[in-house]
């Protein structure tokens, strides 16, 4: 007996993505929300998927991607459950933001080369805006001001403690 080969419509392959088009009324304009949609589903933006969007908008590719490489919040490979957002504006790198980071990847094992754990992405950001409360972490959407290595550090146990109850 031979194997069927199942051929999948790109509508079929990408039926998530037709109904978030269709939402925003398949309009050009709307790429910013449509591309944070698409990330909401997929946790980031597939190559496929953004070249689907490129052509299901008859907006040329390169629009997309520039627009996806553009924005520091949208990420093309995949996340962790947890996004850590580490400032390194001026106001942050002047509060020391770099003895954080180095202590994150300490704890987590990881590096500037390969900034994502199993759970958790480290990401390095120019600006989150609250330069006041410096040195700024973001843990997916909860800012943490006045960053230290230590308090890093807690945070992040704190999490591997949560997921490893999850078990």
């Amino acid at each position: 007996m031979q194997a069927t080969e199942t051929h999948v419509t790109p509508a079929e392959k990408f039926a998530n993505v037709c109904a978030i088009l269709e939402k925003h009324g398949r309009h050009p304009a709307k790429l910013i929300p449509i591309l944070q949609a698409v990330q909401e589903e997929y946790g980031y933006l597939p190559e496929e998927v953004l070249t689907f969007v490129a052509v299901a908008l008859d907006v040329p590719a390169a629009r997309v991607f520039g627009v996806a490489t553009f924005y520091a919040h949208f990420a093309l490979e995949p996340r962790g459950k947890y996004v850590v957002r580490l400032c390194n504006g001026t106001a942050c790198h002047v509060k020391k933001s770099i003895p954080i980071l180095d202590a994150l990847y300490r704890k987590l094992g990881i590096s500037e080369k390969k900034p994502k754990h199993e759970l958790i992405t480290i990401e390095i950001v120019a600006c989150l805006g609250a330069c006041g409360l410096a040195p700024v972490m973001v843990i997916n959407e909860d800012v943490y001001g006045q960053m230290t290595p230590d308090r890093a550090v807690k945070l992040i146990d704190e999490i591997l403690e949560k997921e490893a109850a999850l078990v």
